[in-house]
């Protein structure tokens, strides 16, 4: 059986989200956004106590790592993760006249396939 390959955001309490993908399909992987970026998001306070969530959201058994890095691009620039408001993701560089959104998404990954 070959090892599941997932594309994941994480989402911090403020609500910006980080993307990333995931080649062992770790329950523990995280990714790794900037300490830095997000360390400016929130007090001392604030991160005594503090919640991630992780949810797949793209998964292939059969992916190849080329497949897998397009497709985590496609969701960052999709969820707009690599804008600085929005999220952590550092690259690809954001550029906000290239926001594609949800509806360039391809329409079997869309919440809602009517957009």
């Amino acid at each position: 059986m070959q090892t599941l390959k997932v594309v994941y955001k994480v989402t911090y309490p403020n609500g910006k989200v980080y993307v990333g993908q995931d080649r062992t399909d770790s329950i523990n992987y995280f990714g790794s956004p900037s300490d830095e970026l997000i360390a400016r998001d929130f007090t001392s306070e604030q991160r005594r106590s503090f919640t991630v969530t992780r949810e797949i959201l793209w998964e292939s058994e059969t992916a190849s790592h080329s497949e897998l890095s397009r497709m985590e691009v496609v969701f960052i620039l999709a969820l707009r993760a690599n804008d600085p408001q929005v999220g952590y993701n550092q690259w690809p560089k954001f550029r906000p006249k290239e926001d594609i959104g949800v509806s360039r998404l391809p329409r079997g990954l869309r919440q809602n396939p009517n957009d």
